[in-house]
């Protein structure tokens, strides 16, 4: 059951959105919702710090956790006025290790898209990428661009029998047990698999849990396997789509390219990725 979120919280317009979307989606799910906002030390090299000085530095952590205050009690106010049980947590730290740490012990991680274009102090490079990798729990990436309130009811499955697609599955099962809609896609099966049966026993696990999904097969080896997704995506409305993240080791997916990383970074749904 889905009755524990956890939602990274900061100073950026795109929080404002996927806090809309964490509301919702703990509102369907009858969930308490934890905001988590992290003040980090400003990022000054060692030289410049000395010359500063520790006076103006502790003044900057100062506005920081004022301004992390006025967040938290903006997502206080909203979540108490959709009558949802929270709880509001200021940490000092690097914002991907404190949600790891403090991630673990919840059902779902809502978090958002890293925006190339976004300079603020807000903008972590490692998230959410090391975060997935990392937390052991499902993590919801919400795009920085668009709004999101509806999360669950028509759902894509991207599915390749592989461990992480499996976990995905299963993280996700209480999202899916409420969902109107749900396909599982299966692009550019193996060889053997194609014409057969792959995504057969994924659907009736969901059929034993009420989940009447329909298993679908694309091949076009000509055509990028995430923008396939995306594309399917678009095509059907979805407002969810469930995956396994980096299948290969992270390095090589950021050193090559590959589908994890190809989806963080042109998402135009939200995603819950497992790993």
């Amino acid at each position: 059951m889905l009755k524990n979120i956890l939602i990274h919280l900061d100073a950026s317009s795109q929080s404002v959105v996927r806090l809309q979307t964490a509301i919702a989606l703990a509102k369907r799910h009858n969930a308490h919702l934890t905001g988590l906002y992290v003040v980090t030390h400003p990022e000054i090299p060692t030289y410049i710090e000395a010359q500063i000085g520790g006076d103006i530095i502790n003044a900057q952590i100062q506005v920081a956790t004022e301004e992390g205050q006025k967040v938290l009690e903006s997502f206080e106010k909203q979540a108490t006025a959709e009558g949802l049980e929270m709880e509001a947590r200021l940490v000092k730290g690097g914002v991907t290790d404190c949600l790891v740490s403090h991630g673990r012990y919840f059902d779902l991680l809502v978090v958002g898209q890293f925006d190339p274009d976004d300079s603020g102090l807000h903008s972590v490079e490692d998230m959410p990428d090391r975060l997935i990798m990392s937390v052991g729990r499902p993590v919801l990436v919400v795009p920085y661009a668009g709004t999101f309130p509806v999360v669950g009811d028509n759902v894509i499955v991207s599915w390749d029998a592989s461990r992480q697609a499996t976990r995905a599955v299963n993280d996700a099962m209480a999202i899916l047990e409420v969902s109107k809609k749900v396909d599982i896609l299966s692009i550019n099966p193996a060889e053997k698999d194609r014409g057969g049966d792959v995504g057969a026993d994924i659907a009736l696990q969901l059929a034993r849990h009420g989940i009447n999904a329909v298993v679908k097969q694309i091949t076009s080896p000509d055509v990028d396997a995430a923008d396939m997704l995306l594309s399917r995506a678009a095509d059907s409305s979805a407002d969810l789509i469930v995956m396994g993240a980096y299948g290969h080791a992270r390095w090589r997916e950021i050193a090559l390219g590959g589908f994890t990383r190809h989806m963080l970074a042109h998402m135009t749904v939200p995603v819950l990725m497992s790993n």
